[in-house]
């Protein structure tokens, strides 16, 4: 009869010594597996440093020759207007050069007055930005001049080239706000910020401002893991 109770006892010691170690382990993994996620961002607001200015024209006739001598014209007087603003020579050049025939598309009786029209252009292409920001108007200039060109906002792209050496820091800064806004959460929590356990940089994104577009909003956001101790 003592031999049965004392196995009785020592099985049930057993279970209650099994049951104590596996509830330390979850407890022990669920401590382990405590994290928090947290994002931390960047900005920065910086000016294009390259404008591609394209100035485009059409002329119609029905004398291909013709046509061509005039936009040949027509393209020195605007390098001409340029270069009297300022504008290098090895900033301007004469863009593609394309002619449609106009009398395909329609009926004898309904054919426009012109056979062809060439269409064509010259293009800024500089690093001077605030001088193509001064002459972006310069299109009333030029019809003085009986030329009409082109330049529509859309066409007028202002780069900015310079991420590569902004990438640094600007990554820099937002793992620091992300620390910060980590490290509260554990204080909040009454525990210790542990170390990164994982870390994911986000795509760096840069937007025009919509009333000044030479002037680039760059943006960054990191998500990161902390453990929590």
């Amino acid at each position: 009869m003592k031999e049965k109770i004392v196995s009785a006892l020592c099985v049930a010691i057993g279970i209650s010594l099994a049951g104590l170690f596996v509830f330390l382990g979850l407890n022990k993994n669920a401590d382990k597996d405590r994290s928090v996620t947290v994002k931390g961002l960047s900005t920065r607001t910086v000016e294009a440093d390259h404008a591609v200015w394209p100035l485009s024209f059409a002329i119609a006739g029905n004398d291909l020759q013709v046509l061509y001598n005039e936009s040949e014209r027509v393209s020195q007087v605007i390098i001409d207007m340029l270069k009297a603003r300022g504008f290098k020579a090895e900033d301007l050049q004469i863009g593609n050069t394309t002619v449609e025939d106009k009398w395909d598309s329609y009926s004898y009786e309904n054919r426009p007055e012109y056979k062809y029209q060439l269409n064509s252009s010259v293009i800024v292409s500089t690093d001077d930005v605030q001088l193509v920001v001064k002459s972006a108007g310069c299109q009333s200039e030029l019809l003085n001049r009986g030329i009409i060109v082109n330049s529509s906002d859309w066409q007028l792209d202002y780069q900015y080239n310079g991420l590569p050496e902004l990438k640094p820091e600007m990554i820099e800064e937002a793992t620091k706000n992300a620390r910060a806004v980590a490290q509260k959460f554990a204080n909040d929590a009454e525990c210790d910020l542990g170390s990164i356990s994982r870390a994911s940089q986000g795509q760096f994104s840069i937007e025009s401002d919509p009333y000044q577009p030479w002037i680039k909003h760059v943006r960054v956001v990191t998500t990161i893991d902390y453990k929590l101790d």
